[in-house]
């Protein structure tokens, strides 16, 4: 097995043809044959040699307009480069990382998670940074979990986390994305009824206990109108304000609209304006006392009594539930969940698998260096103070190098002086993390730079796409144009011989395309009523429907069935599968006989026959410029 494969290795790589100095190999063809042939064919050596003909023939065109320059012109030059940037991003991650967090975010979707949360911060009563107070609460917190005290009672005394004083760090249900990635995770693989061991973030230790699971219920859609609290409500303030939201609950019960009371009086003004319609929202969007109070409600239509949260009184219908989804092949639902993924914390994922790879593959060296005459020097430049300690280390010290670019002490500053701050505002980054940071950057920028070495399916689509362009471009100045304007050589070809521009047996008559079968019903069945009215008929259907009117021959009719045309008939619509669309004819006028075509009736076959000579004579001459030579034993392998 592994010296067939070897075989089949060797034979792929090895020259079809050459066209000039110029040579593709038997894999660069098939890759090609494959992506344009994806009908079964009865004879795969016929097809083969047959698109070995086309194919040799464009290579041959875009070759010449390499040659040409034309490569360099500003507007091929500028679609390139737009496309580059269009699709980048998806080779920027890995992508067999990137569909195993797919999948397991559908996997997560599927259901929700009961967690209760015990938080530690690493800030101290003051707000300055004490990791070892914080290790020291851990442990302690630990030790009680250990025994079997409650966890709930063990948050509520320990938790720094502001509402579990409140709630006992019990926080609801969480679903899939609610929670940063590192975070969710903990949840999901945390056992029902245990807690699980302690996660460390930025700001401090974690700790879940899954309280509970169940199956996800898909997202809500409703409509609330919230009483919000005033900051320094006291509790008349909001005994007023329960009182008010008990007075508008009997309106909606009353029959009052409940979308204009929402207009009138809702406090969440970015629903408001909507009726109090809120955004579709999951499990775990919204605190506990919100989400329970919805979630009961039991069908569409049904109604809240006024109910108290941390924002005010709130009275919530309920529109819709839209089921999750549990397909797995469903490719809109996974593509929506990838646009979700692409946007979160877990993103980081494949994206570090690059970079990874971009270290081994583009070459990362470090150089040696004076670490902390490195940190002196920096801070003497960003600080304007004198230099210092860092006197060993100068503006061409080189710092490291990735691929054939090296990053010195300039570049260094100028990063530091950009990157040296926090992205949370909580001050400046350590010298290392300034350091790892840059690392990474300038690693990734250097790999996107230069991705078409380092990634074979990148560097295909890119030269593909450039190749496209420069064929369209060299065919529009050597054929194309050249066909159009030349009206002394079309009339001359029409001239040569009339007869073979004849009108075959048809009709004149008007031809519909309908964007959909419900459209098709809806006029079809007018136009059969009343056919001659046509053109009012299909104006309120604007887009939907196109009419196209002139001379045809009987195989450019659409009709599902043969039949004999007369004047008047209306032609049984003709469906595509395919996407729906359907299309008919209206028969005004039939021609039973050939006939003439007159020069203008011809125009657009003599055009396409002119192409074929300007094209033919074209191919001629480039291969004399680049002789073509075929491996017949590889064309002879590959086509069995």
């Amino acid at each position: 097995m592994i010296i067939t494969c070897c075989l089949a290795t060797n034979l792929f790589s090895q020259t079809l043809f050459t066209y000039g100095k110029h040579a593709i190999d038997a894999n660069e063809f098939l890759r090609a044959y494959n992506k344009n042939n994806t009908q079964p064919v009865k004879d795969k050596g016929k097809a083969i040699k047959e698109y070995l003909d086309l194919y040799i023939n464009s290579k041959l065109k875009i070759q010449e307009a390499y040659d040409r320059g034309y490569d360099t012109l500003p507007q091929i030059k500028s679609e390139v480069e737009n496309l580059r940037s269009q699709i980048i991003e998806n080779y920027m991650t890995d992508p067999a990382t990137a569909d195993r967090l797919v999948k397991e975010a559908f996997q997560r979707s599927l259901k929700d998670i009961h967690i209760a949360h015990i938080f530690i911060s690493f800030k101290d009563a003051r707000g300055n940074i004490d990791t070892v107070a914080a290790k020291k609460k851990l442990d302690n917190v630990l030790e009680k979990l250990k025994k079997g005290e409650n966890f709930l009672s063990v948050a509520e005394q320990f938790s720094d986390d502001p509402s579990a004083k409140v709630n006992k760090g019990d926080i609801g249900y969480i679903t899939v994305f609610t929670l940063p990635y590192g975070l969710e995770t903990l949840a999901y693989t945390t056992p029902v009824g245990k807690y699980s061991e302690p996660y460390r973030s930025r700001s401090g230790y974690h700790i879940f206990r899954n309280m509970g699971e169940q199956k996800d219920p898909g997202k809500m859609r409703a409509q609330q109108i919230l009483l919000a609290f005033p900051p320094d409500a006291d509790e008349a303030a909001r005994k007023q304000i329960a009182r008010l939201a008990d007075s508008l609950y009997q309106r909606v019960m009353a029959g009052d609209d409940f979308a204009l009371l929402a207009k009138t009086f809702s406090n969440d003004y970015t629903t408001a304006v909507n009726g109090g319609t809120i955004p579709d929202f999951p499990v775990g969007r919204y605190e506990p006392a919100f989400e329970n109070t919805v979630w009961s409600l039991q069908k569409d239509g049904a109604v809240s009594k006024p109910f108290a949260t941390s924002h005010g009184y709130h009275i919530v219908k309920r529109i819709s539930v839209i089921p999750t989804i549990t397909d797995s092949k469903d490719k809109n639902n996974l593509e929506a969940i990838r646009q979700l993924a692409m946007n979160d914390s877990r993103w980081q994922i494949p994206n570090e698998v690059v970079y990874d790879h971009a270290i081994k593959t583009a070459g990362f060296k470090k150089f040696s260096y004076d670490t902390a005459a490195l940190w002196a020097y920096t801070d003497s430049m960003i600080d304007r103070r004198p230099l210092g300690a860092g006197k060993n280390i100068d503006k061409k010290t080189p710092l490291f190098r990735i691929g054939d670019s090296v990053f010195s002490m300039p570049d260094w500053i100028s990063y530091v002086q950009t990157n040296r701050f926090k992205t949370d505002g909580s001050g400046m980054k350590s010298h290392e993390q300034i350091m790892d940071d840059c690392i990474h950057t300038v690693v990734k920028g250097y790999y996107r730079k230069h991705l078409e070495q380092y990634n074979e399916e990148f560097r295909y689509q890119m030269k593909e796409f450039r190749d496209g362009n420069l064929f369209f471009e060299i065919m529009q100045r050597e054929v194309w144009n050249k066909s159009q304007s030349d009206s002394t050589a079309l009339a001359a070809l029409y001239n040569k011989n009339p007869k073979k521009y004849m009108w075959k047996p048809g009709a004149e008559a008007v031809v519909f395309f309908c964007s959909d079968q419900a459209v098709l019903n809806s006029v079809y069945n007018a136009i059969q009523k009343n056919p001659g009215n046509w053109q009012k008929i299909i104006e309120p259907y604007s887009e939907k429907v196109v009419a196209d009117s002139g001379r045809y021959e009987w195989p450019q009719i659409p009709t599902e069935e043969k039949t004999s045309f007369e004047p008047g008939m209306i032609t049984k619509p003709l469906v595509n599968n395919n996407d729906n669309t359907a299309s008919f004819a209206y028969i005004l006028k039939v021609y039973s006989q050939p006939m003439q075509r007159s020069y203008s009736e011809a125009k657009g076959l003599l055009i396409t026959d002119y192409q074929a000579q300007l094209e033919d004579k074209w191919v001629a001459s480039l291969k004399k410029k680049y002789p073509v030579v075929i491996n017949k034993k590889i064309l002879a392998e590959i086509s069995k």
